[in-house]
């Protein structure tokens, strides 16, 4: 039975695989449904027991987003959702999960330092680009100076107001580093085909106990 399983396993990983090489639109919608399924059913001790499960942070690992690592992720994704983000203005909610995996990235948003801490610091946040109709970090080419955005660890809400938006090289790295009495939020995703990135930051303006009427912001 076991061998049977796997055998049906790697057989649907292929077919998965062959339609996301020769269908974008499958690809993205997969992404797209891998998003989701993390948001919904998400609770604090999932969240408690994922922030302590050991990630990866190498930027070198990191790969362009394939059909293949699609088709991967769909079947056995096995990164760590660590909370929920949203930048309404711009239709933009998705998972935030633990380091910087190829599972994590073809998922949603993954943390780029160690032991970052929600509403401390300069929490950094990855993503990939994806051309089509904004699936995962796409849409935030169209954010404004001023837009709002959310994360959560399901325990506390926390909101910023962005106010700085520019394409950078990628040797920018400086703008993920904690810069001193500053509480930010920093968004990374690729720009001019991936030959440069987009970076986004927004302070933080204020921070609520979460329950349904603040989690709210985290729903289409």
């Amino acid at each position: 039975m076991k061998k049977f399983l796997s055998i049906t396993g790697i057989v649907l990983l292929f077919i998965i695989a062959f339609g996301l090489i020769f269908n974008e639109p499958i690809k993205e919608f997969a992404v797209d449904h891998m998003s989701n399924k993390f948001l919904s059913g998400l609770t604090v001790d999932q969240v408690d027991k994922n922030s302590k499960k050991k990630a990866n942070y190498d930027f070198k690992k990191v790969k362009p987003i394939s059909a293949g690592q699609v088709a991967k992720a769909s079947i056995n994704n096995d990164a760590a959702i660590i909370g929920k983000m949203s930048v309404p203005a711009v239709d933009l909610y998705l998972p935030i999960l633990k380091g910087l995996s190829n599972d994590a990235l073809s998922t949603g948003g993954g943390t780029m330092k160690a032991n970052e801490k929600m509403g401390k610091g300069n929490y950094a946040l990855a993503g990939h680009y994806m051309t089509n109709k904004g699936v995962l970090f796409s849409r935030l080419q169209n954010v404004q100076l001023g837009d709002k955005a959310y994360i959560t660890n399901l325990k506390k809400v926390y909101t910023y107001k962005i106010y700085y938006k520019k394409v950078v090289p990628p040797t920018a790295v400086y703008l993920i580093d904690d810069s001193p009495g500053k509480k930010l939020l920093t968004l990374i995703t690729c720009a001019d085909g991936g030959t440069n990135r987009w970076a986004i930051q927004g302070s933080l303006v204020k921070t609520q106990k979460a329950n349904t009427k603040t989690l709210s912001v985290f729903s289409k």
